[in-house]
């Protein structure tokens, strides 16, 4: 995040400001964070999932649908991921317009691209709706998507290990259809998400998914579009909020000295920066732009309406004193948690 240094002159904290941003920008892309956006076709799949990733009960089991997408952050086998959660492509309760709306807004909380889509299923309740899922995801998306993409499958069966392994693959023609469409990469998952055994098989997954593609996210056209478009918001809000930081700072400067005004410094850069990067996420140009005149990729228009969730953490503390107001900490090694929500 951007470092505020305690120095005589607060003004200096405000000289090369382009630089700043710039080496933000940098420490952002070598974040260890792993970002994932997760795609339901119907049916409550992709909430259990996202349960089971973040290792929490983020959706009760009698979700089968979100008015508007979610990002959440938490941690799988000891590495920081952010998963964002769209509404179910065959929502019945959704209209068109709305379904394309989200779809645009889940593009915005997965910027600068998710490392990883996981398209999510009922392994006992596959539907033709289903099987079209990733050509769908693809016309959504962009042509090269599915080669970030796997399948996931909810099932509290009986079958273990290769057993289950033939069902997909072997004995269940449509299952195997459907993780071809995908090079045959899947994991089976179970809604008890208190039962992490299977957690670290999928993050290897993932991580084997991503090497194949150099270790980068996945990008097209709109993704660099949205991207440029939350930075430029980002430095838009920084400087919206230039008097209330060097406040801070000086409030800071005022209380603690030494190591701890260091530290106290950096908390409250994690939470700055948190607050500004969600902000920036859900209110950009781009996004005001594609809702308003239905730019890019097919999607199309409306006002940004309903339950927005961005949850953001950084490294574990409390910053005191004046306008840095109370504690940026939590458990497993967070420090800042925004959540931008009406209700949840």
């Amino acid at each position: 995040m951007e470092i505020f240094h305690a120095t005589p002159h607060l003004q200096e904290l405000w000289i090369g400001q382009e630089n700043t941003i710039k080496a933000l920008e940098n420490q952002r892309k070598s974040s260890p964070q792993l970002q994932i956006l997760v795609i339901g076709s119907s049916g409550p799949s992709q909430f259990l999932l996202t349960n089971f990733i973040l290792g929490r009960e983020e959706f009760s089991e009698e979700v089968y649908s979100i008015a508007s997408s979610q990002k959440n952050v938490g941690e799988i086998v000891g590495r920081q991921v952010a998963v964002v959660n769209g509404p179910n492509l065959y929502d019945k309760g959704m209209s068109k317009s709305k379904m394309r709306k989200e779809l645009k807004r889940s593009m915005c909380l997965s910027t600068p691209g998710p490392h990883a889509i996981l398209i999510t299923f009922d392994l006992e309740k596959i539907s033709p709706n289903d099987m079209k899922t990733p050509k769908l995801v693809k016309d959504k998306f962009g042509e090269n998507v599915l080669n970030y993409t796997m399948i996931l499958l909810l099932y509290d069966g009986h079958l273990r290990g290769r057993a289950l392994d033939d069902k997909v693959m072997r004995t269940d023609w449509h299952l195997r259809e459907l993780v071809e469409q995908c090079n045959c990469r899947y994991h089976v998952f179970s809604k008890n998400w208190r039962n992490r055994s299977g957690s670290r098989e999928l993050l290897h997954k993932i991580e084997r998914m991503l090497q194949t593609m150099g270790g980068h996210h996945y990008v097209n056209r709109s993704y660099k579009r949205a991207e440029e478009s939350v930075r430029n918001e980002e430095r838009k809000l920084r400087k919206k909020r230039q008097s209330e930081t060097e406040r801070t700072c000086r409030e800071l400067e005022e209380q603690f000295q030494g190591d701890e005004l260091c530290w106290q410094m950096d908390a409250f850069n994690a939470r700055l920066g948190a607050e500004i990067r969600a902000e920036a996420e859900l209110q950009n140009r781009w996004l005001r732009t594609s809702l308003a005149v239905g730019l890019g990729l097919g999607f199309v228009a409306g006002a940004a309406m309903g339950m927005i969730v961005g949850s953001v953490e950084g490294p574990a503390g409390m910053v005191v004193g004046g306008a840095v107001g109370g504690v940026v900490g939590g458990a497993s090694g967070a420090a800042a948690q925004l959540n931008l929500h009406q209700s949840k």
